[in-house]
């Protein structure tokens, strides 16, 4: 058999090809194995403060105002972790079936009484937490994926790309 070549140039290209897919989907594998460790970070996180919030206000009980008031930095704890999940998401580093369930999580539990009344406490007395104050302005229905960028526009000047219900949330 007399190996021309063409054949051995074609046949090398092949295998290049070949090598080039399969390196592309070992880069996809790491790629989602590094997001879902990234997930379960943030899961793990909070599965950890949620261990330090009585039961009783994760049940949707009232607390009697003493335990209240030695509970609050763990609310403020949650919902500073929720806000960057909501920042997170609007960057684009938490997928979105993830997200559906988070986002759920984050409104229900702001439901809860005493979850309420400490986000009611910190938004009076904060101006932090952009984020979660948009998610819930648009009650929980709004992908923070889809919002645009108010640094890019706060950079560019561009506020004119805004649509109305944004505006209010973008502050250079």
């Amino acid at each position: 058999m007399n190996i021309s070549p063409d054949w051995v140039s074609a046949a090398a290209s092949t295998v290049a090809a070949v090598g080039v897919v399969f390196a592309f989907g070992q880069l996809r594998v790491s790629k989602d194995i590094a997001q879902l460790q990234f997930e379960d970070g943030l899961a793990k996180e909070y599965r950890e403060l949620a261990s330090r919030i009585p039961t009783r206000a994760l049940l949707g009980q009232p607390l009697p105002e003493d335990q209240y008031q030695r509970s609050f930095d763990e609310f403020y704890r949650y919902v500073d972790l929720s806000n960057e999940q909501v920042s997170l998401r609007q960057r684009g580093r938490i997928g979105e079936v993830v997200w559906r369930y988070w986002c759920s999580g984050i409104q229900a539990n702001l439901a809860l009484p005493s979850f309420k009344r400490a986000w009611l406490e910190i938004q009076s007395q904060s101006n932090s937490f952009q984020e979660l104050r948009r998610l819930e302005s648009e009650a929980f229905k709004v992908d923070p994926k889809t919002w645009q960028k108010a640094s890019t526009l706060c950079i560019s000047g561009d506020t004119q790309g805004l649509s109305a219900s944004a505006s209010p949330h973008v502050k250079c």
